[in-house]
């Protein structure tokens, strides 16, 4: 028998998805792989740092419902159905019967995942696949020379061992450190660093950001400051007589809340639900690239048209069938639609809205469209020039993850009484940390509000929880990979040629650079090709490592969906193994969406 030996950097939910789809597949893959090995840097395997105890707490809310996770050995509902009260009770669960359908705490999602991971490798081993799992081991490097057929991983906590082929899928990290004595936290995690002690914040508390991450601070320091009472309609927080000055204070560039969890119509996305792979292969000019005003135009435009006819609202509908109407020009109607002087109150609206619409079963079809026009969009990025990577991350992606990213209500219930309390507030414009002195004991900040005069603010305790940003290629964690040319920056193709002049005026200069006279922009991270392989510095395939990490791959897959992307690049991976086997020639896009095309789960 072959030795082929498979470690997996992380295990995570993409690990736990790529798990069993290799034992979905393990009639192809049993000479494949002969051995895997896992790696899991904290004391638990198969969680997740979002859904870790570790880590987080319970009364963060997951976003997600039973029905919208990809299938696993169980489903979420059921498992949970199984549970005593003990663990209902440790989760923080008591409103039962359970639903397919509800918002359940994220430990609970973490327990889960962690028996469905479990589950896969006991069914791994019933089919003779020998599976290493070493907790407490964090990867520190990984080293691969070009031409050999192995790859050494070396650990914090063994000595390094060769294997065949390695899938790095390390989730979540933050680089930026706490300074903790001027009260300012680089981010929320793990959340125990702000409760530890039965910790009392009888003051202003400071949050950058409004998303779903901002939230869970929200509901961890509001249970711990006050209590929530059930009313005839929502929620009301009674803050403790001890922390009546506690109020965070949220701050958002746009001054936008998050859109409101909104009943769909198929919650599962699917890459070509609105088109085709002829129809969009077709779409590529002769320079190869895809134009993203002629995807708006070809793809987006009928499809939403479509979406507006069944949430009959004609305006809409006349206003794409106007050509004269771009891309841009609907992102901004949508913006202005959601544009209130006061957002908890918008909110409030937007709830009775949603309440109805879920009550009644209406799907919004439009949002559920546009989600599934982007997720086909991110399987093809590698077909738009850098003009459009540009444009995408500047105009598009700040109003998906407003849009998509959707607040459950139960969760907007929890915002809203702490509003009618007057325990938590809103203020807009684009803050700047200022650096201040070492041994400053508050965090100062700037607000640049639009057409206002800049303000500075003082907090005893600030918390970044703006969300990861995209790793810079200096700051991937496996040096050698690095020093030894295995990876290189993500970059795209300006489809103008131009000068180096021309391109400060639309990039910052380290972002640009030129080859064989022709331009390129760093799009962050580093570079893969369609099956997640990795680039070496020379632009060959390096076969034997696939990076499925979001952060580290955000320049040539830039939209993330959650638990459905672990599940759909897993597929993919699995799929490119079977189909595309060792070849190390880069992924032809013909190639690749052959796959999407065939494969149910994408």
């Amino acid at each position: 028998m072959r030795n082929n030996k498979l470690a997996i950097v992380g295990s995570g939910p993409t690990s736990i998805y790529l798990l069993k789809k290799i034992f979905d597949n393990i009639s192809h893959l049993r000479n494949e792989i002969t051995h895997i090995t896992i790696f899991e840097k904290s004391s638990t395997a198969g969680m997740g740092m979002p859904y870790h105890p570790e880590t987080t707490d319970k009364y963060n809310l997951s976003n997600i419902t039973s029905d919208e996770i990809p299938e696993l050995p169980q489903s979420f509902g059921d498992w949970l159905r199984l549970q005593d009260d003990t663990v209902m009770e440790e989760c923080n669960i008591d409103n039962l019967p359970i639903d397919n359908t509800a918002i359940y705490s994220r430990l609970a999602l973490g327990r889960y995942f962690h028996e469905q991971y479990n589950t896969l490798v006991r069914e791994l081993r019933k089919e003779g696949i020998i599976v290493t799992e070493l907790t407490n081991h964090e990867v520190t490097d990984i080293i691969s020379l070009k031409g050999e057929k192995k790859v050494t991983i070396e650990t914090n906590n063994s000595k390094a061992e060769q294997y065949s082929r390695v899938v790095i899928a390390t989730g979540h990290s933050w680089k930026e450190k706490d300074q903790p004595k001027k009260g300012y936290y680089a981010s929320p995690w793990p959340i125990q660093k702000l409760i530890a002690n039965d910790k009392r914040y009888n003051c202003r508390i400071g949050i950058l950001g409004a998303s779903l991450s901002a939230f869970d601070v929200v509901t961890s320091l509001a249970h711990r400051h006050g209590k929530f009472v059930k009313k005839e309609k929502g929620l009301l927080f009674i803050p403790n007589e001890d922390c009546m000055d506690f109020k965070i204070i949220l701050h958002s560039s746009q001054g936008w809340l998050p859109n409101l969890q909104y009943e769909q119509e198929k919650s599962i996305r699917e890459i070509y639900r609105h088109t085709t792979r002829d129809a969009i292969l077709k779409l590529v000019d002769n320079k190869g690239f895809l134009n993203i005003h002629v995807y708006f135009n070809e793809v987006c435009r009928p499809a939403l048209i479509e979406a507006f006819k069944k949430d009959e609202n004609p305006d809409l509908i006349k206003l794409l069938e106007d050509p004269s109407i771009h891309f841009e020009d609907f992102i901004s109607l949508m913006t202005q639609r959601r544009e209130y002087i006061d957002s908890f109150l918008g909110m409030q609206r937007e709830m009775e809205l949603a309440e109805k619409a879920i009550e009644n079963n209406k799907p919004t079809h439009w949002m559920e469209t546009l989600d599934d026009l982007i997720y086909c969009l991110n399987f093809h990025v590698e077909l738009l020039p850098a003009e459009d990577h540009l444009y995408f991350k500047k105009v598009i992606r700040p109003f998906l993850m407003n849009v998509i990213a959707a607040m459950p209500l139960c969760s907007a219930s929890i915002l809203l009484a702490m509003y009618d309390a007057d325990c938590i507030d809103l203020v807009t414009g684009r803050v700047k940390v200022l650096d201040g002195y070492a041994d400053d004991n508050k965090t100062l900040i700037e607000i640049d509000a639009k057409d206002e005069t800049d303000t500075i603010s003082a907090f005893d305790t600030f918390i970044n929880c703006s969300g990861q940003n995209s790793l810079q290629f200096e700051d991937y964690p496996f040096p050698s990979m690095i020093n030894l040319g295995a990876v290189r920056k993500a970059r795209a193709r300006f489809k103008k040629r131009t000068s180096f002049a021309e391109m400060q005026e639309l990039v910052e200069d380290d972002k640009v650079f030129f080859d064989n006279n022709q331009a390129f922009l760093y799009t962050d991270g580093i570079d893969i090709d369609a099956a997640y392989r990795v680039i070496r510095h020379d632009g060959s395939i390096e076969p034997k490592i696939h990076d499925v990490t979001f952060t580290h791959t955000t320049g040539a897959r830039p939209y993330s969906y959650g638990l459905q992307a672990c599940n759909a690049t897993s597929t993919i991976l699995v799929d490119s193994w079977i189909e595309l086997g060792k070849s190390k020639d880069k992924t032809s896009i013909e190639a690749i969406t052959q796959l999407y095309e065939s494969d149910e789960d994408l």
